[in-house]
């Protein structure tokens, strides 16, 4: 149901940027030819996003790719829920933060690495951790990366061209209107990229509700995912200390604050946890994903 509803969403979109430059292209078509130069440019840095997802999810996080030696029990569990999904072994690696939390990324199953925080491998045992591994390799088959970089690049698309509705209009094209035009421009130019946005961020929920559902049919563990969100849910500690010792790191205690930009990529978005009425979510909220698995849970008739 979940993949239907992002279709459909990606069906708002398309239509969004096709009504959208139709409009620009019907009210002023001499700024058809200046889209085209950012919607070349959208996708340009979408494409290197795609292609280098990885490595800059690495070094932004400042992530530690391990080998087993460095920590043989999370090492292990990958390659074993790596191996339920069979796929090939991704690449492992351990971010430094006090904010429970793990991500997967990479373009496909050959580039993909699996990331959690070392505070999140203190705090969940084996089967919760499984069950948290089963929601990021979920998010490899699923070919998230790709999905979710059409959605950026259609909706950055859009956001450019009212960009330049905007400055257009702000800076002399006002003048050579008439007063309903410009009206019907710069709302336009507000409204619709608003909209493209709320979109792409529910393709974004879809598929962190996709990712929950394939760790269950995976792994089939629904309690343990349900005590790992709820665990990593909770208020951070600022002031607790997370050992380092086993995994090469320096002792400190403030979060990897680089990371935010990457929020939309953990299991749990409780870097920025006090966002405004969680508007502008990448996920769907702790209650909702529950109630999911816990659907899931009784369609597989798990005990």
């Amino acid at each position: 149901m979940s993949s239907v509803k992002v279709v459909l969403l990606f069906g708002v979109l398309a239509l969004i940027l096709v009504g959208f430059g139709t409009l620009v292209g019907y009210l002023i078509g001499d700024m058809l030819v200046m889209a085209s130069i950012f919607f070349a440019l959208a996708i340009g840095m979408n494409i290197f996003s795609y292609y280098k997802c990885d490595y800059l999810a690495i070094k932004m996080t400042k992530t530690k790719l391990i080998e087993r030696k460095d920590n043989p029990r999370f090492y292990d569990l990958v390659k074993k829920v790596a191996e339920t999904a069979k796929i090939p072994m991704p690449r492992v690696g351990i971010m430094p933060s006090t904010t429970p939390n793990a991500f997967a990324t990479g373009r496909d199953e050959k580039h993909a690495v699996v990331v959690a925080t070392d505070s999140i491998l203190s705090m969940l045992n084996d089967d919760e951790m499984e069950a948290v591994l089963g929601h990021e390799i979920s998010h490899i088959t699923h070919k998230d990366v790709l999905v979710s970089t059409i959605a950026a690049t259609i909706a950055t698309v859009i956001s450019y061209i009212g960009n330049i509705i905007l400055f257009s209009e702000l800076f002399g094209g006002m003048n050579e209107r008439n007063g309903n035009t410009s009206i019907l421009l710069l709302v336009s130019a507000i409204l619709i990229p608003l909209g493209a946005t709320f979109v792409q961020l529910g393709i974004s929920r879809s598929r962190e509700a996709d990712a929950d559902i394939g760790s269950v049919q995976l792994l089939r563990k629904p309690d343990q995912l349900i005590s790992s969100l709820q665990k990593i849910s909770k208020p951070v500690n600022k002031n607790a200390s997370i050992s380092r010792s086993s995994i090469g790191f320096p002792s400190r205690n403030s979060p990897n604050n680089s990371a935010n930009a990457f929020s939309a990529l953990f299991i749990m978005n409780n870097l920025n946890a006090h966002s405004l009425l969680n508007l502008f979510s990448t996920h769907p909220s702790l209650e909702k994903r529950i109630a999911a698995i816990l659907k899931e849970k009784e369609r597989l008739k798990i005990a």
